[in-house]
């Protein structure tokens, strides 16, 4: 009972400790060496996960296209736009914005599921939109106090990320209610990610070309990310997929922003801005109002 509300749950607690470790890696690693240490070690984590409990042995031919497809947005473009956003905007904020997952989620399920849309959850979405505005304009004015300077390229990005999570998620969806087991699911989606990664490598611009040398502490950070971002919480989100509907999942796993408010006061020692609280909890009864 209730096992993919507490699955959700957890999925955003480890997605904001990861962003919290993502945060502490800028200017210290590049975005595509970052990405590619992130793949990497998600794909080790997951792939052995999946040997342990005999995961592959639920993987079916057809429920790959799914999961690749899953892979390109949910990974491939949402992750590398998550960590950008967290580098330029901060992992605050990212979180606020990652929230507009669930009225992505809504609106597809809309669109390509004939899922229906009422009054109460356009209700909703007004108040996640007007929340993360809220509190995005609360750490553009009170940096002092908690707050974050938000450029627009780190609010496009999150807006990015949230679409990407929602269509990754919209993918995945036929793959594990046919029962693929979660940490085989992410083991395909990561491997994936990973081979694109590595395949830019190839490509002779210096852009693209890995860091000739990577700190260990900026390596423990990335592959703790990995862990509890890619690794652990998506496969959490993976596992709650199986068990309930996209809208709720969705929803329940974009507590994140309220999560990682406490995270931010321990790690720097302010107390986040009034405004800042005030919008990430309105953001929380949107995404409530989307989902009951």
């Amino acid at each position: 009972m209730y096992i993919a509300e507490i699955l959700a749950l957890s999925a955003a607690v480890c997605i904001a400790l990861s962003g919290m470790l993502v945060g502490e890696l800028r200017g210290r690693l590049a975005l595509l060496d970052l990405a590619r240490l992130q793949m990497g070690a998600a794909f080790v984590m997951t792939a052995a996960a999946s040997l342990v409990v005999g995961g592959w042995r639920t993987m079916e031919a057809w429920q790959l296209g799914f999961l690749a497809a899953s892979s390109l947005f949910g990974i491939i473009i949402a992750s590398t736009t998550y960590f950008a956003a967290i580098y330029a905007a901060g992992p605050r904020t990212t979180a606020l914005l990652f929230s507009l997952t669930a009225p992505f989620a809504v609106g597809l399920g809309y669109v390509f599921l004939d899922e229906t849309l009422d009054l109460q959850q356009g209700i909703g979405i007004a108040c996640v939109l007007c929340g993360i505005v809220l509190a995005i304009g609360a750490g553009s004015n009170s940096k002092a106090k908690g707050g974050e300077k938000t450029p627009w390229l780190g609010i496009a990005l999150g807006v990015v990320t949230a679409l990407g999570q929602a269509l990754g998620s919209l993918a995945a969806r036929p793959a594990m209610a046919s029962g693929v087991e979660p940490f085989t699911a992410m083991a395909v989606r990561s491997g994936i990610a990973a081979l694109f990664f590595l395949l830019l490598m190839l490509v002779p611009l210096p852009a693209l070309k890995p860091a000739a040398r990577i700190e260990r502490r900026a390596l423990g950070f990335a592959v703790g990310s990995a862990f509890f971002g890619v690794g652990l919480g998506m496969s959490l989100l993976m596992a709650a997929l199986a068990h309930g509907t996209i809208g709720i999942v969705s929803t329940l796993s974009s507590m994140t922003p309220v999560v990682i408010l406490p995270m931010v006061w321990a790690r720097t020692g302010i107390v986040p801005a009034p405004r800042a609280w005030a919008g990430a909890a309105l953001a929380v009864v949107g995404t409530a109002l989307i989902s009951l």
